[in-house]
């Protein structure tokens, strides 16, 4: 894992000592993503430069230093992430004979496949999670790419005359004549989804590289004009529920599956550093370390975190988990003091507004695991790939009932909920949570049934699911924004689909909800301590074989993961496993009320704030106060509303200054896509 920056400067008019200093500001940014070495790259003609942050993972020695260039010198390299296929890419090539190897890492195969097959062609051919810059000396041409399923990050866009990226903006932040403009209009679907989507950043003019898209930028590009994405892959076409389905029987399939968890696993474990796992005791995880277990090596080291609250403490479940497997167990109980106390670092560590409040303990986790192992696999990706969130059958249940009802007879019901005082609807989900007999107990009623109100104007299962997965159903309203930005899920749901039920969902959130929130927390929150996490079941193989399967091998009975269940059963007791999962929950809405009110009222309180001409302060501080007084939940709107504040407050730095030759440019349209 390793961190990656750079520029091109299109007019050549910046003298070297210029680009030297631009490019070790941008890289030193990254420093935490790659602590074990550095490296800079400079074109001879003065207009391109590469840096390179090397977080050493496969072969130690100085061979695997970057930026990198391919035996011709055809192409310069700045990788970050791993491919694993890299050993057999390496014999296809050694079979051709006209390729020699030096050392034993996958960057220099990278750098043989396009030499061989061409950049389109080979960026096919890997699997793995990476993104890439390469200049190609020849074309003279930059090219950017992005892995399959956007485990790792690239930002870009133009920052005065020089086309600019990096892995994360902290980079794009330090080089010289950075502004920072943010954009107002992304600021309710920040709210919504409680991050940033793709391929809209927090800034004006700087874009997120979608997942499995590459570009190509010449050196002639017309300064300020963003260069077309190619996308070279698709999770839709791993799903057939046609012709093209594995007719194989429930045993059979169980057993493939199982062969190919086992393949996926290994190939993650191929490293030169310690290699650990966390642990939450879910299906996903577990199944991992099952397969870890299996492989051969010394017992998995794994690691989890627990809460003193009960309600959200799954510790014991991770516990018996390793127990059982036989597994080298670390667990840290937190207590609500430390876990706060990681929460002022969260927006350096974010470095763009991000409100998923499990990137508390993923941070956590990942400060305890680094103290063992460089090397962390992760269960991430198991309910997108095997249909495992119980929000997918929510939706069809809910619209079942909802559209049964006349479209005239909704809209009334909904105008009659607007109707009743707010704190009727909140005195209801008081009364809901703290007396009915804790079996029929739902938490966050108040939540649930503003959320149902809104369903009511649905028109199809997939309207449904966009208001379950809303993080704030009243975005707009909290920010100055009535801009309408079209988000790329929206586009997704509506083109209709032959798929079943669940998949149209899952393809939704394998898009979407997994490498801009997922992921992101996993990658910032392990980066910040110079830790790689690697996502054995984010593999598109795998993702073929289970989309190839007929549709009840994935969801049986109104429950996802049926499948990797049969596997998982075959290493754990059922009774471990087959349970609800809360998934790294924690207490915010009670700590909001305990031990971050005064963080959070310094927040609301100060000047920055009362000034702040993105959101809207007035709502945000009566939904503050009436948090605090526990007359209503709100835990969503707030925890977005801090995380930027304290975004923002960070972000505010002294600029960097202002080279002479750098001037202001308007960035045209916004990045394309050709499929």
């Amino acid at each position: 894992m390793c961190g990656i920056s750079g520029f091109v400067n299109v007019k050549g008019d910046l003298r070297r000592d210029c680009l030297l200093d631009a490019i070790h500001r941008m890289t030193d940014a990254l420093s935490h993503r790659g602590p074990d070495d550095e490296g800079y790259w400079i074109d001879d003609g003065g207009r391109v430069a590469l840096g390179h942050r090397r977080l050493s993972i496969l072969d130690l020695s100085p061979l695997g230093h970057q930026p990198m260039e391919s035996h011709t010198g055809r192409y310069v390299i700045s990788f970050n992430g791993e491919v694993y296929n890299f050993p057999e890419l390496r014999r296809e090539l050694e079979q051709g004979g006209d390729t020699v190897f030096r050392g034993t890492y996958d960057t220099e195969v990278m750098l043989a496949c396009f030499e061989k097959y061409g950049v389109a062609s080979a960026v096919k051919r890997f699997n793995g999670m990476f993104a890439f810059a390469l200049w190609d000396r020849q074309e003279r041409a930059l090219y950017l790419a992005r892995d399959r399923f956007g485990e790792k990050p690239l930002y870009y866009g133009w920052i005065g005359r020089e086309f600019v990226f990096g892995s994360e903006l902290k980079a794009l932040r330090a080089y010289p004549g950075f502004r920072g403009e943010i954009d107002a209009d992304v600021m309710p679907l920040y709210f919504r989804h409680n991050y940033v989507p793709a391929p809209f950043s927090i800034y004006k003019g700087i874009w997120k590289l979608e997942p499995a898209c590459w570009l190509r930028l010449p050196e002639a590009a017309t300064v300020g004009t963003l260069p077309e994405t190619v996308r070279y892959w698709s999770a839709e076409a791993c799903f057939d529920d046609g012709q093209a389905q594995l007719d194989l029987g429930e045993e059979e399939a169980v057993d493939e599956l199982q062969k190919k968890l086992r393949d996926c696993v290994r190939a993650r474990m191929v490293s030169d550093v310690p290699i650990g796992a966390f642990l939450s005791g879910g299906i996903d995880s577990s199944v991992v370390v099952a397969m870890m277990q299996e492989s051969g090596m010394p017992a998995a080291r794994t690691f989890t975190i627990g809460f003193h609250d009960q309600n959200y403490n799954e510790a014991g479940y991770s516990r018996a988990v390793a127990k059982h497997l036989g597994t080298h167990h670390t667990e840290l109980t937190v207590t609500p003091a430390e876990a706060m106390a990681t929460i002022p670092n969260l927006a350096s560590i974010y470095d763009e507004p991000f409100a998923d409040a499990s990137q508390i303990p993923t941070t956590i986790v990942s400060s305890l695991a680094r103290r063992a192992v460089s090397v962390v696999l992760t269960g991430d990706g198991g309910d997108e790939v095997f249909g495992g969130y119980t929000r997918y059958f929510w939706a069809h249940k809910l619209w079942r009932v909802l559209g049964g009802i006349p479209l005239p007879v909704r809209a009334s019901l909904n105008r009659l909920g607007g109707v009743v005082p707010p704190v009727l609807m909140r005195l209801a989900g008081q009364i809901g949570e703290s007396t009915l007999p804790s079996r029929y107990r739902i938490r966050n009623l108040h939540d649930k049934l503003h959320r149902l109100r809104s369903m009511l104007l649905a028109n199809s299962a997939e309207e449904v699911y966009l208001q379950l997965i809303s993080g704030c159903l009243d975005s707009e309203a909290l920010t100055r924004s009535h801009a309408r930005m079209h988000w790329a899920g929206e586009a997704i749901l509506s083109h209709p689909s032959a798929l079943a039920a669940p998949a149209p969902f899952m393809l939704l959130d394998i898009a979407t909800y997994l490498p801009d929130d997922i992921l992101v927390k996993v990658d910032r929150a392990a980066m910040s301590v110079g830790l790689e996490g690697r996502s054995p079941l984010l593999d598109p193989d795998l993702l073929a074989f289970v989309g190839k399967l007929p549709p009840n091998y994935r969801v049986r009975n109104g429950q996802g993961k049926w499948i990797l269940r049969q596997v998982l059963s075959r290493y754990l007791p059922k009774q471990m496993f087959e349970r609800s999962k809360a998934g790294f929950a924690v207490p915010l809405q009670d700590w909001l009320r305990g031990g971050l009110r005064s963080w959070a009222d310094d927040l609301f309180a100060c000047k920055s704030f009362a000034c702040n001409p993105y959101l809207n302060t007035r709502v945000i501080r009566q939904k503050w106060e009436e948090h605090r007084a526990g007359k209503a939940n709100w835990t969503s709107p707030l925890w977005c509303a801090l995380m930027f504040q304290a975004w923002l407050g960070n972000s505010l730095e002294e600029p960097s200054p202002i080279d002479s030759t750098v001037a202001e440019f308007t960035v045209r349209g916004m990045p394309g896509s050709i499929h």
